[in-house]
């Protein structure tokens, strides 16, 4: 997911998890995993099971991919790719915009001697192609992405993910995280993450429902926004992000409607990951919905901190949610297109945030 301005992002607590690595079996198609750089993830801290068969796999564009064995070197150019990666105990050996994914996203750290292949959109392929990969992957919509073809040019297999489908953003998450564990031969993994996901949804919705149940309205919007040349602009998520739909999974109503938005959007920022765009008195149309908002990454007293200029403005201070106290900050460290260990996380935060809203 590409933001160009503000990478929303929330959270401020980390769900502990608890599920064990898999072990190596002595069949044909398992080996140690011990060749393969591994992370500090949880659960990595054994051997996982890992398969040596060849590869053969449909990536998110329906190109074939194939390997004569599972990649041990992945080189990876899109964030929830990297954290993907990583919680499947697979290091890294290049990333991109590694020092912006060390800011925004928390949930998996990168390793240090992972290779800064440049910018997401715009690899550095002198660094990328020195790091000696296996395996590329990559994160586009676009089969004629300018990126996708020079690195069909060169003789290493590049898997194409496609990081969002607005119609079912959840789904997604498992579906990237199972090619990527297909194509490091650590599917079993894959599964693991998986379902600790679906067991985080339904754990969390029923640890929330009678808070939910409870709310004035179970109506509610997730937003970030900007400031530029001193333009407040709001990013509404719309019932095709992930945010929003893991909110609907806790029993929340989506209040940025198709037919809000019609009346009240001036146009999407990034269509694929449902993610529409107003101004500050666009949020007058959600009437009574609870607000949930990433936190900024500028200091409180800098002229770019959205938030500020937001809780500034008196269209804010006169929305219903507002006057309640139905509102909450989300931290700007867990990011809002990740994987599923960031999804875990955001759900914990979810948590917090119903709790703050609701006394």
């Amino acid at each position: 997911m590409k933001l160009t301005r503000v990478l929303a992002a929330t959270g401020a607590i980390t769900l502990a998890l608890t599920a064990a690595a898999c072990g190596t079996t002595d069949s044909d198609d398992e080996a140690s995993s011990s060749d393969v750089p591994t992370s500090n993830a949880e659960g990595c801290d054994g051997d996982i099971a890992t398969s040596t068969d060849p590869v053969s796999l449909t990536d998110g564009l329906g190109r074939t991919v194939e390997l004569d064995q599972p990649a041990k070197r992945v080189a990876v150019l899109e964030w929830q790719e990297m954290e993907d990666a990583i919680s499947l105990c697979v290091d890294p050996v290049a990333v991109a915009s590694p020092d912006s994914y060390s800011q925004y996203v928390s949930a998996e750290k990168l390793p240090e001697d992972a290779v800064n292949a440049g910018e997401r959109g715009e690899p550095d392929f002198d660094a990328l192609y020195g790091a000696d990969p296996d395996l590329i992957i990559l994160e586009t919509f676009d089969p004629n992405d300018e990126t996708l073809k020079k690195l069909e040019e060169r003789d290493v297999p590049v898997l194409v993910t496609t990081g969002a489908d607005t119609d079912d953003q959840i789904g997604n998450v498992k579906d990237v995280m199972s090619m990527i564990g297909e194509a490091t031969g650590r599917s079993a993994r894959a599964d693991e993450l998986n379902q600790e996901f679906d067991d985080a949804i339904a754990a969390t919705k029923e640890q929330v429902a009678d808070t939910v149940a409870a709310l004035p309205t179970n109506k509610f919007l997730y937003m970030d926004g900007w400031v530029e040349s001193g333009n407040l602009t709001i990013r509404p998520y719309t019932s095709g992000a992930l945010m929003t739909q893991m909110g609907e999974q806790l029993g929340l109503t989506s209040a940025w409607t198709d037919e809000v938005n019609e009346s009240y959007g001036s146009g999407g920022v990034d269509e694929q990951y449902g993610l529409a765009q107003t101004d500050i008195e666009g949020l007058t149309a959600v009437g009574d919905a609870n607000l949930f908002f990433s936190g900024a990454t500028q200091a409180a007293d800098d002229p770019e901190n959205y938030v500020t200029a937001m809780e500034k403005n008196p269209i804010w201070n006169n929305l219903p949610a507002v006057k309640d106290g139905r509102t909450a900050q989300f931290s700007s460290s867990l990011w809002t297109a990740g994987g599923p260990r960031s999804c875990i996380a955001l759900l914990d935060a979810y948590v917090e945030a119903l709790d703050q809203i609701s006394k």
